[in-house]
């Protein structure tokens, strides 16, 4: 595993433990289809979520939901339908982005996370 993927795994895994505190129930992780790659699909008692994390050292260039893109946005909500299909639901969907900042990259001992609800419509 390349360090990059080591690095994305540990922010995917900060993230899910952000939501499972939050009461969130996780359905699944790393979800993968012809269309793309939803990072974390979680549920709480009216939505069933669909998260993008983005992991940073800092946020001086750009946030890293700037990094969600229109061409982003658009791979996720295929990719979504995809899975609503496989796995219906009555619940409502929804975009969310973790940003989660860590300086030290791994090796950041308090990383800052920031949860945007409903990011992108």
């Amino acid at each position: 595993m390349g360090r990059n993927n080591l690095a994305g795994s540990w922010g995917e895994a900060l993230a899910a433990e952000y939501l499972r505190k939050k009461r969130y129930k996780i359905e699944a992780a790393g979800y993968r289809c012809r269309f793309g790659e939803i990072d974390i699909i979680a549920r709480n008692k009216s939505f069933l979520v669909f998260v993008e994390v983005k992991l940073r050292k800092s946020g001086s260039f750009a946030q890293a939901l700037e990094y969600v893109d229109i061409w982003k946005q658009d791979r996720l909500r295929t990719t979504a339908a995809m899975y609503l299909a496989q796995n219906p639901t009555a619940l409502q969907p929804r975009f969310d982005v973790i940003e989660i900042y860590a300086p030290e990259g791994i090796m950041t001992k308090k990383p800052e996370i920031h949860h945007m609800e409903d990011a992108f419509q």
